[in-house]
């Protein structure tokens, strides 16, 4: 019984190992800002954005989004207005 149980826990963090390694990224990027994590990575998001380093901001998009995914949004639905622009 406990191994069917623990094949079908419901996770939302994905099951890849980019996701674990965004995860790990995302906790030590906690541990060092504590509860500013989220808008230091968006910070570093946006840093990358306008240097125009695309792998770096979506990197850091991912780390943000790992850590609140509504500041995330926010800040990609910005950069995308400004790409546009």
């Amino acid at each position: 019984m406990a191994r069917r149980a623990v094949e079908h826990v419901a996770n939302d963090n994905g099951d890849t190992a980019e996701a674990d390694e965004v995860m790990r990224a995302a906790l030590r990027h906690f541990a060092v800002h504590g509860l500013g994590a989220a808008r230091a990575a968006r910070e570093h998001a946006e840093e990358a954005f306008f240097r125009g380093d695309r792998n770096a901001y979506d990197w850091w998009l991912k780390i943000t989004r790992a850590l609140d995914r509504r500041l995330a949004a926010e800040a990609d639905g910005r950069m995308r207005i400004t790409e546009l622009s």
